[in-house]
């Protein structure tokens, strides 16, 4: 009974509940909790959920697993005692109960739940840790070597040696265990003689017999250790070893005779240390071998009087002399009766002993291993190269100096990170010696350790991790100032063992898929603990062995190593993953062979004086944001590695794979066929050529365009322009993902590389692929600022950006703009198809099948559509429709359909497809055999050149596509097949490669189609919604998908804000606002998305509007009241938007002020044709009556009691949101010029022509509020008695309301003069009289010089002196005026030729203190935004004029450009060109002043300097000159254009 009570749960302590709570995977806390409540087994037993929930605070989940495991553990249990009752006998209890119990005590766990710092997304990480390390039987292990010297070994805690075994060929040694664990607690005297007695009746036993043997203490012997398993290792704490070494002085006094003879068999203690993976308390095994050689035990029999303490006399007693010997596993007394046989059989015994050391000396050689192969496999993966994409990890130690002079193997490998346990390597170890080939950054442990809020990306771009070798100083760093010593072995494990943990997790679950990396422990000197558990945490992580390889020189270092990993992975496994024995400089030699480039080759770069130079691996490293391209690129390519993969190459390239630089090189040398060169690299080739032919004019910075058809080979002709290059010019790809900054850095750093002189540098040729415009331009302008601050001299060209773009309309892009962009488009040119078709007939010759160069052939026919679609139907013919890798053909084709330059991650796949795939080494050779034939075919491999991740997409886009609906055929839409996609929680979930996939999955709901990023038209929605939409003709479908994608992407506002425009589209209204609701809830802030809600309420308003219009509803007052409440509500939200976009400092939305007035407009419509106003004859002035003064009618006065205050401020707020886009155009005119590139975009809708649309909602405003209008326009006489807010409304409708309407009269000329002539005439005769306000000003003194500049001999145009003296009516603190008024300022005071000096001097420090304030109201308006996206805009030079005759408008300058394109026009400009036309020289006046440290002065303010804003930064001079200029006039300030230094 009180065994079953034993077995039993029920017994169990609080420590023992908690160590089997750890085992099923319960989380720390919880733990913690239910120890601190006192749960034992009683409590167990009697714990329901609900206890669990209120009590300790657990969430359902864990409670669950709680109350399901403990019922399985009853139950099993309860079977195993039936069947115990059936099978019956006490040693089947026994052994039983061993086994019950240790598998609650003694399951060795690594880490008790996870860690507080682990952050939630890596609970996961841990989760999966505890499971790999529940292990159902204990590992065994090898006892030490026998009876050798010097051997470092080591027992890991709760593995298992064999059992106790006899003698069998007297060589191999007997065992016998004792645990030893109540004695080791003893004083000295009891544990000496208890020590002393199991070892002298071993001893006795195996020299009687002539056997070796071993006992070892320590280990647990199944008779007295119940709870463990028989020869489990526990060790014991040795406080003093000479107590056990002293032990043995008993031999003296325990026998009579022969004691010398004991003293040589019996070896001295052994203390083998015990290492627990859980604690940090020392305990060793204690050992003592015994070895009767037969030179010493020859016709002897030993007869022993055994120690034994007494505690009745409380001292050490001798038993009676016996004659032991060993009987199987045991030592027993030779018994009276057969004491005579048993001499008698000594001569016997010895003979056997005799022979058996004979044996041993003579036994064969050991057998020599074929290590140079083994080393090969092992690092190839079985291939005849070291893969070049594959990362390696090296785990290492302490290198002798010896060693270092033979790691060019380690130079050529892609080394991830290195865990360095040498503190000295930086100074004196493999480090230093890294360092002076490579670029490396140190870390410690602790660098590893990621924050909660940072992703996987964020953290690997934080550390530079695929950049440059991250070297891991693990046990301290002796040359670091900051605070990080080396520690010794135990106070390592106390505190660094959990850091290790952390980063091996990381690295191996988070960061680099299992397949793509190896590991491998090089290990020079000896193994210390810390070492040991590396290998157990990677052993963990990786989910086995097979990835982790071992080289050790030394066989005595491997031995610890060996005895601690075969633990992990049997003795066959760490033999087959270990090369041991071979020297560094033979590894070395060996490893070169398998390398597919040479050892320390040197890479060269030209220089500007004609020669070369060399570019160290370090230092190009260290511009890691370039692929830099060198004079000997690709030569240190090893001759062997050419034979066997130039066939694979070439076809990889024509099957459609990214063109590689050795494709390039295996051509030029003569190994494969040429490279075609498209017509349009001649064309690159020639405008590269003409910009380097020097000319004055020449920026500093270039751009060459490449517009392409996605898959057309523009990539193909960009990089065989740098090819061709190399020699002449310094060619380098920019990666992706860098900041504009970090690459202009790079760029500047690689142009000056070992040249001495930077104004004499070779220019730089960069690639930039797949960029969009933004990140160009940032590009551009960070190098010119660069150029500028180092001074390089004007016309000196620097840098050559060629940038490769998608297009589905390259040559339109092409023909804007002739001198800077090139097309490549997929139909081939006559001399093209003969190219391709000479090509292919050579590609036939060499054995290519079609099917395997699939885009060539594709290519060579044009992408025609018929072939395309008869390509796929024959390709897809007999495809099981069912199986999984049809839907990842599905899933892939989709993406790659709507989503550029998508792809899904091999890892994603194999999890999708379900491969286990066991033998790492063949990993690629298993996905590729599960693919099929079709997706063998269809599927391109893809390589991340940085992460080296492997992933696929499908050949070329219009496969894709053309896949895509020959699949899904009449029996699936796509939206279906995008459900089932979002809704795969395999690939939603799966780690790897988990941010790319789903931002591909993002960008497939949301992502619109945009013109200017290489689409074919503008969509308002993503291309695959609008498809739903549409084609499908299911907008419910869409409305589903976008929900589905709302909830897996944990309720992202972007979605939401979809839902809203979704929904509004279709007219349901009240979803519509539930969704634009929840997208303003999550980010009250961001005004796109007020806006979105501001859409929802406006289309709502004009449903309304429509549905009263089509029922023929009489529009009483009551009738319209819900529809006004819809305009107001969408006012309000335009207003918040307004507040939202002014508060948001980094971006630029002024959508909310165009919708206001928009809905504004709509409204008043509304209210006019009500029939309050619309009936009566003077239902207009009614409406004017009510909406301006306090006067409501009887009829609206109920209807439309909540209104009455907003619809009375109408007319306020409209002018105030016409005020600020007057405002914000007059500083910045993006339409002006544009090539629709640079159109500001609200979120909602798109305003193409700003200007315009001012002007003609301005002139709408204006006729609206002014009743009078009509006399007005038709140029009659104007009625005498209007009031001057009449008068002003009707300013308004001729345009004259705000100054950017009447400056667009410039452009727009119709009607203007006599427009402008009304306008003036509505003014007071005596301006200076009347009582102005200062907007009134700013527009009456714009109207006259607009007027000056249309008509200058006209006689209505008031003299400058008039206009100067209105001026003084602007506020005295220039604080107080408008950006408009302080810019008329600067115009009207500036001096005239003929004034005096004092007069001149007063007239500038009224400009100077305009441009002040001006500039600060500038940098308000502009935000953080780059300059380059908030261009100012000039609207008047100074010409040669006088008087108001003195200001030439920005248009009559352009004027000289007429009849280019916009880019060709924008170019002339930028480059200086059009500055120098004999028209310009006559109409503007030339001023001149200086240049100082960069910044421009005026030439004439003597009191104080005048500095002018250069419009264009580049052409200021950097040294200190006398220089011209024109003088520009903007909302800023004054700008100075055509900068010409003085000769």
């Amino acid at each position: 009974m009180a065994d079953e009570l034993e077995q039993s749960p029920k017994g169990w302590t609080e420590s023992q509940v908690s160590d089997w709570l750890r085992l099923i995977g319960v989380k720390k806390q919880y733990i913690e909790k239910l120890f601190e409540e006192e749960v034992d087994g009683q409590v167990l037993l009697a714990l329901n959920e609900d206890f669990l929930k209120t009590k300790i605070g657990m969430k359902s989940g864990p409670a669950l697993l709680i109350i399901q495991k403990r019922d399985e553990l009853l139950n099993s249990k309860k079977k195993s005692q039936e069947k115990k009752k059936t099978t019956g006998g006490k040693k089947n209890e026994l052994e039983q109960k061993n086994i019950d119990q240790k598998s609650v005590q003694c399951l060795p766990t690594t880490s008790e739940g996870p860690p507080a710092q682990i952050p939630e997304k890596d609970q996961a990480v841990v989760k999966d840790r505890q499971t790999a390390q529940v292990f159902t039987s204990k590992e065994d292990c090898r006892p030490r070597p026998f009876d050798q010297e010097g051997i470092d070994f080591l027992y890991v805690k709760h593995r298992v040696l064999q059992p106790e075994s006899g003698a069998s060929n007297l060589i191999s040694p007997c065992h016998e265990f004792k645990s030893l664990a109540l004695a080791a607690a003893l004083d000295r005297t009891r544990l000496q003689a208890k020590f002393a007695k199991e070892v002298l009746k071993f001893a006795t036993g195996c020299m009687n017999i002539r056997s070796n043997g071993t006992i070892h203490f320590g280990v647990m012997d199944s008779m007295d250790d119940a709870g463990y398993v028989h020869g489990e290792i526990i060790g014991i704490p040795v406080q003093e070893k000479d107590i056990y070494v002293d032990a043995l002085d008993y031999i003296e006094r325990s026998f009579s005779s022969g004691r010398e003879h004991v003293r040589e068999c019996v070896r001295p203690p052994r203390f083998i240390e015990v290492v627990d993976l859980e604690s940090t308390e020392k305990r060793y095994v204690v050992e003592v071998d015994i070895v009767p050689s037969i030179s010493i035990v020859k016709n002897k029999v030993y007869k022993v009087r055994l120690p034994n303490f007494k505690e009745s006399s409380n001292k050490v007693e001798f038993e009676k002399e016996t004659i032991l010997r060993r009987v199987g596993s045991k030592t027993e007394p030779v018994i009276d009766k057969d004491i005579s046989d048993f001499c008698e059989r000594v001569k016997d015994r010895d003979a056997q002993r005799e022979e058996a050391e004979k044996n041993l000396f003579l036994g064969a050689p050991d057998f020599c291993q074929d290590l140079g192969r083994k080393l090969k496999m092992l690092m190839t993966c079985g291939k005849k190269f070291i893969e070049k994409d594959k990362w390696f990890i090296l785990v290492t130690n302490k290198f002798n100096p010896d060693d270092l002079c033979n790691i060019e193997w380690l130079l050529n490998m892609a080394v991830f990170c290195v865990f360095d346990f040498d503190p000295d390597s930086k100074i004196s170890g493999l480090c230093s010696k890294y360092l002076q080939h490579h670029a490396a950054n140190m870390h410690s442990l602790q660098s590893y350790r990621i924050s909660g809020d940072m992703s996987i990306k964020e953290f690997t771009s934080h550390l530079h991790l695929f950049e440059q070798t991250s070297w891991i100083f693990c046990n301290g760093r002796s040359d670091f100032k900051g605070n990080e010593p080396p520690c010794d072995e135990m106070t390592w494990i106390k505190t660094k063992m959990t850091v290790l943990r952390e980063s091996v997790s990381l690295i191996c679950k988070q960061i680099l898929p299992k397949g793509t990396f190896q590991v491998v422990f090089l290990l020079p000197s000896p193994v210390e603990k810390p070492l040991l558990h590396t290998f157990n945490e990677f052993f963990t992580d990786m989910k086995g062995h097979e990835d982790i390889i071992c080289i050790c020189e030394s066989q005595k270092n491997f031995q610890k190593w060996q005895g601690f990993a075969e633990g992990s992975c049997g003795t066959q496994s760490v033999n087959n993953s270990s090369v041991v024995g071979m020297k560094m400089s033979h590894i070395n030699a060996t490893l070169q062979q398998v390398q597919s480039v040479k050892a320390c080759a040197r890479k060269h770069l030209p220089v500007f004086v004609k020669g070369t130079c060399v570019l160290e691996t370090h230092e190009e490293e260290k511009m890691y944001s370039l692929e830099i391209l060198t004079v000997d690129h690709c030569d240190e390519t090893t001759k062997d590695f050419i034979d066997e993969e130039k066939a694979n190459i070439d076809q990889q390239f024509y099957h459609g794979g990214r063109i590689n630089w050795l494709n390039f090189w295996l051509a030029e040398h003569k190994y494969v066929g040429e490279v075609i060169e498209r017509d349009a690299y001649q064309d690159v080739s020639n405008l590269v050529n003409d910009a380097l032919k020097w000319n004055t004019d020449q920026t500093s910075v270039n751009s060459i365009n490449i517009f392409h058809h996605p898959g057309s080979g523009g990539s193909t002709v960009a990089r065989q322009v740098l090819w061709n290059n190399r020699k002449g010019l310094r060619c380098a790809v920019v990666k992706p993902s860098y900041p504009a900054a970090v690459v202009a850095q790079h760029a500047v750093e690689l142009r000056e590389y070992e040249e001495k002189d930077q104004q004499m540098c070779l220019p730089v040729l960069l690639l930039i692929e797949d960029s969009d415009k933004e990140y160009l331009d940032d590009l551009r302008n960070e190098l010119e600022v660069a150029t500028k601050t180092k001074r390089i001299l004007h016309g000196t060209l620097c840098f050559i950006l060629l940038n490769c773009r998608r297009s589905h309309d390259p040559e339109k892009r092409c023909k804007e703009s002739p001198l800077q962009n090139v097309s490549v488009t997929h139909k081939l040119s006559d001399q093209e198809k003969r190219k391709f078709a000479g090509k292919h007939e050579a590609l036939k010759k060499l054995g290519y099948e079609a099917d395997f160069i699939l885009t060539f052939v594709l290519m060579s026919e044009g992408f025609d559509e018929k072939y395309v679609q008869q390509f796929v139907e024959h390709l897809l013919q007999g495809i099981d429709h069912q199986s999984v890798v049809t839907s990842l053909i599905l899933y892939v084709a989709l993406l790659n359909t709507y989503v550029q330059n998508s792809f899904i991650s091999q890892s994603h796949c194999e999890a999708l497809l379900a491969l286990s795939i066991h033998l790492e080494r063949f990993r690629q050779h298993e996905f590729e055999k599960s693919l099929g034939d079709q997706a063998k075919l269809i599927f391109l491999h893809l390589r991340d050149e940085e992460t080296h991740i492997e992933s696929i997409r499908i050949i070329h886009p219009l496969i894709a596509k053309e896949i895509l609906q020959q699949l899904l055929g009449n029996q699936k839409t796509q939206s279906s097949l995008a459900m089932d996609l979002l809704s795969n929680d395999v690939l939603f979930e799966h780690r790897f490669g988990r941010e790319e996939y789903l931002s591909f999955l993002r960008a497939l709901f949301i992502r619109r189609s945009r013109i200017i990023k290489g689409d074919t038209y503008d969509s308002f929605f993503s291309p695959l919604i609008e498809h739903v939409c549409e084609n499908e003709k299911s907008p419910d479908k869409a409305i589903e998908l976008l929900k589905e994608a709302f909830q897996r992407f944990n309720k992202n506002s972007l979605f939401a804000q979809q839902l809203a425009r979704l929904h509004y589209t279709y007219e349901k209204f009240e979803e519509a606002k539930f969704w634009a609701e929840t997208a303003a809830q999550q980010q009250p802030n961001n005004s796109y998305i007020l806006d979105t809600k501001g859409q929802v309420y406006r289309k709502w308003f004009q449903a309304k509007c429509k549905a009263i219009e089509n029922d023929n509803v009489p529009k009483t007052a009551q009738n319209i009241a819900d529809a006004v409440e819809t305009a107001l509500k969408a006012q309000e939200c335009f207003q918040e938007c307004e507040k939202a976009a002014d508060a948001d400092m980094e971006h630029l939305n002024s959508s909310g002020f165009f919708s206001e007035v928009e809905i504004g407009f709509s409204l008043l419509k509304l209210i006019s044709s009500s029939q309050v106003f619309a009936n009566r004859a003077n239902g207009h002035s009614e409406c004017m009556k009510y909406l301006l003064t306090d006067y409501i009618p009887e009829k609206v006065e109920d209807a439309w009691e909540p209104f009455h205050g907003r619809l009375k401020k109408l007319n306020k707020t409209m002018q105030d949101a016409l005020e600020w886009i007057s405002e914000e155009l007059s500083y910045f005119q993006t339409d002006i010029g544009s090539d629709g590139e640079e159109t500001p975009e609200s979120s909602e809708e798109k305003l193409s022509h700003p200007l315009k649309w001012l002007a003609k909602k301005s002139s709408e405003y204006g006729k609206y509020f002014s009743e009078t209008y009509s006399t007005a326009l038709q140029g009659e006489s104007i009625p005498a008695n209007l009031t001057p807010f009449q008068k002003r409304m009707i300013i308004y409708h001729l345009g004259g309301g705000n100054i950017t309407s009447i400056l667009s009269k410039l452009t727009d000329q119709k009607d203007a003069v006599r427009r402008l002539e009304t306008i003036l005439s509505l003014y007071p005769s005596n301006p200076k009289m009347a009582k102005f306000g200062q907007r009134d000003i700013v527009n009456y003194i714009t109207s006259h010089l607009t007027l000056n500049c249309l008509s200058p001999q006209i006689q209505k145009v008031a003299p400058l002196k008039d206009l100067q003296a209105l001026c003084h009516q602007f506020p005295t603190d220039k604080r107080k005026c408008l950006p408009g008024a302080l810019f008329l300022l600067t115009l009207l005071f500036w001096p005239e030729d003929h004034d005096t000096d004092d007069e001149k001097e007063t007239k500038y420090e009224i400009v100077h203190s305009a441009v002040e304030h001006l500039e600060k109201g500038y940098w308000t308006k502009r935000k953080d935004i780059p300059q380059r996206k908030r261009r100012i805009y000039t609207h008047f030079f100074l010409g040669s004029g006088n008087g108001l005759d003195k200001f030439v408008h920005k248009r009559k300058v352009e004027r000289v450009t007429k009849g280019f394109s916009v880019s060709v026009k924008r170019m002339k400009w930028f480059r200086g060109e059009a500055w120098k036309k004999p028209e310009i020289a006559i109409m503007l006046k030339c001023v001149s002043g200086w240049t100082e440290d960069g910044v421009v002065y005026l030439e004439g303010p003597r009191k104080k300097k005048f500095n002018i804003q250069p419009l264009h930064v580049p052409s200021v001079p950097h040294s200190n000159e006398n220089i011209t200029f024109y003088l520009g006039f903007t909302f800023r300030g004054l700008v100075a254009c055509n900068i010409i230094v003085k000769q």
